[in-house]
């Protein structure tokens, strides 16, 4: 027989037992399904932010009292930390004059019960606002743009006044047939007039990035204080040449406005964009590796299926085996047709998991507004895997399929 033959038998002996085949295939789509699937989420999320991050800017770094994916067992240490005020904040700005010109002051009130509302007049905002305090230079290190009014200037931080600029969807809102310039809002008790409002940015991971109100950062700190929350300060270096020897500079004064001594530790964290892909990036290990322990199991647990199936097979074709080995059929051509049968219910499994795999994962994807992707290069690995699966947990039912003596197959009942 040749090989087109004994494919042909092999397809054929599996469409007889049409439910068995599927059932036996799913337990190898269930195990490459969950690897697929969170690898592809994983590669679009990756993908997405390593082209598309934005939160600091070009040449842009930032100092903060806790470390980028702050979650790594030295909770306490960062926790014991002296916040980060506005007036460091300021004195920092002070010694890096003429070293880089956007320095970003942002103050956030994480300590707040719930985030921040805002009402004008009977309408309302949804109960999820970001509310912050920020200098003048807070919307172009965050990648905003004032679309309609004014930013803040520097006589609006000196003097503290009760104004702030809105994102769009603020303003859309309170102010769905008008215009919010000029209007006074209010914000956790407190009255603020719009100078401002920003340029739609849509979405970003499934969250709005237009839902925000931003005060000057003196009228924040005044009001809400600077106890519980520690000041967040973004710099961005005047080119990549001297983006190095900017932060170099940058942690000196830091250090000076701190009041640090020679021999005292950084009592703050800096990172930036390549931090944040890294700290990204060790999740996401953290992820896959668990997917690959969840996944190893299904299809541990699969092929330990297929080779019983394919038991239950040789036990009930042994007479058919003995017809065909009495009339000529060679022993090698019963093993590659019990291991055909084997490897082709592997990769039938394995093709089914890799396609809902990947609609699954990009499903995701979309819903967190990441680029949809195609992993080939797991997609290829699934595929070795699965033919591995099916030879290794298929060879002893098929080598014991070759090896029936003839005379006693015709005999069995």
């Amino acid at each position: 027989m040749n090989f087109r033959e004994i494919l042909q038998m092999a397809l054929g002996s599996l469409g007889v037992n049409k439910l068995r085949s599927f059932l036996t295939m799913t337990g190898i789509t269930i195990g490459v399904f969950s690897v697929i699937g969170v690898m592809t989420t994983v590669t679009a999320l990756r993908g997405s932010i390593e082209s598309g991050i934005s939160q600091l800017g070009a040449n842009a770094f930032q100092f903060q009292k806790y470390p980028a994916g702050f979650n790594n067992g030295n909770n306490r240490k960062f926790q014991q930390r002296r916040n980060i005020t506005v007036k460091e904040g300021q004195r920092y700005q002070q010694l890096m004059e003429g070293v880089a010109e956007i320095i970003s002051l942002e103050l956030y009130d994480f300590g707040a019960q719930g985030a921040a509302q805002a009402t004008y007049l009977n309408r309302k905002t949804s109960p999820d606002l970001t509310f912050a305090g920020g200098n003048q230079y807070y919307f172009p290190a965050n990648s905003y743009t004032v679309g309609v009014g004014r930013n803040f200037t520097q006589a609006d931080i000196d003097l503290a006044r009760p104004i702030c600029v809105i994102g769009e969807d603020v303003n859309k809102k309170l102010f769905p047939a008008e215009s919010g310039l000029g209007k006074v809002i209010k914000v956790r008790g407190r009255t603020y007039a719009v100078i401002g409002i920003l340029a739609a940015r849509g979405t970003s991971f499934g969250q709005s990035q237009d839902g925000l109100i931003i005060v000057p950062i003196t009228r924040f700190a005044m009001e809400f204080g600077n106890t519980r929350q520690s000041l967040n300060i973004a710099t961005q270096a005047p080119s990549h040449d001297l983006y190095n020897e900017t932060i170099d500079k940058a942690i000196t004064a830091m250090r000076i406005a701190r009041g640090l001594k020679a021999e005292d530790d950084n009592d703050f964290d800096l990172f930036s964009n390549e931090s944040l892909i890294a700290s990204f990036a060790k999740v996401a290990d953290a992820v896959a590796a668990g997917s690959f322990v969840i996944s190893g199991i299904a299809l541990l647990a699969a092929g330990v299926g297929i080779m019983n199936i394919m038991l239950v097979s040789v036990t009930e074709r042994t007479k058919e085996i003995g017809i065909r080995k009495s009339i000529g059929a060679r022993k090698k051509s019963i093993l590659a047709q019990f291991l055909i049968e084997a490897v082709a219910i592997s990769l039938a499994g394995g093709v089914m998991g890799i396609l809902l795999g990947v609609a699954g994962g990009n499903g995701l994807a979309l819903m967190l507004n990441a680029s949809v992707v195609f992993p080939w290069d797991w997609a290829a690995i699934g595929l070795l895997v699965c033919s591995g699966i099916g030879v290794g947990f298929g060879f002893y039912p098929a080598w014991k399929a070759a090896s029936l003596d003839p005379i006693e197959a015709l005999r069995y009942e």
